[in-house]
């Protein structure tokens, strides 16, 4: 990927993708490969749960294809329904960085969920393992309901990001709550980057254009008949949905502007 002026920070760390792509659901080890170069995202996570405790000796994943040298490891605590669940899942994930050479990686993905059907994140969990793995040195990034609210008491705690939901993890149904999302985007200091329930390019670039700073997304690339290419267009998606918040999008009328001047036109004699 070329180098951008407009470049992602988060943490200690800057990236030149906007777009975060999860690992799970692929139908092969290849499809999980070929998305994550199309994608051109820097930022893969990867469910700590799922993983052997030491990846030398892993062959049952496909990590040790990746190039970690251009990646950026991002453990998530999917699965744990507690805080502690979730404190322990973040040490674990800290260690598995380290296997891959990122020894300076304390990035955690934070999802304390407690709900089986909804999949909706415990705030109060949330809270309290953001705070103590803030303290440990983590760089956290939690994953939330799109509360405004308890989007700035994470970032009081020094979160390095808030995560809200578009809607219900594998969903599909797109950014249900766009009031929300706004107020959280305005009144945040850190970067707000939309995680669960997009489902099309569309409306990645519809987070984007709102003023997310990032996307992060998995099922609908996994479980799309062509993941690549998917993953591709989800990446055009995020690049014209954060061009256009740049450029800024003209004022809404409640009236039509010709766009063709109604004077000095030439008459016909």
């Amino acid at each position: 990927m070329k180098e951008k002026f407009d470049k992602l920070k988060i943490g200690h760390k800057l990236f030149n993708s906007r777009l975060m792509l999860g690992t799970g659901k692929y139908k092969t080890t290849d499809d999980a490969i070929q998305s994550i170069e199309s994608s051109e995202c820097e930022i893969v996570t990867v469910a700590i749960r799922r993983l052997p405790t030491n990846l030398k000796h892993d062959s049952t994943s496909f990590l040790s294809n990746l190039d970690w040298k251009k990646l950026w490891l991002l453990p998530n605590t999917a699965g744990s329904q507690t805080a502690e669940e979730a404190i322990r899942m973040a040490f674990l994930g800290h260690e598995l960085a380290c296997q891959i050479g990122q020894e300076d990686n304390f990035f955690v993905k934070l999802e304390v969920i407690s709900d089986p059907k909804y999949l909706l994140p415990d705030p109060i969990g949330t809270l309290k393992a953001a705070e103590f793995l803030v303290k440990k040195g983590f760089t956290v990034l939690p994953y939330i309901n799109a509360d405004p609210m308890l989007a700035l008491h994470l970032e009081d705690l020094g979160c390095a990001t808030v995560m809200p939901l578009g809607s219900p993890i594998g969903s599909g149904q797109g950014i249900n709550n766009l009031t929300n999302i706004q107020i959280i985007i305005e009144n945040s200091n850190v970067p707000v980057v939309i995680d669960a329930g997009i489902g099309t390019p569309s409306e990645a670039t519809l987070a984007m254009e709102m003023g997310a700073d990032g996307v992060l997304l998995n099922t609908a690339v996994a479980q799309s008949k062509n993941p690549a290419q998917m993953a591709l267009a989800m990446n055009l998606g995020v690049q014209a949905g954060r061009l256009a918040y740049l450029a800024g999008r003209m004022d809404k009328k409640n009236y039509a502007t010709a766009s063709s001047p109604l004077d000095q036109i030439s008459k016909l004699v």
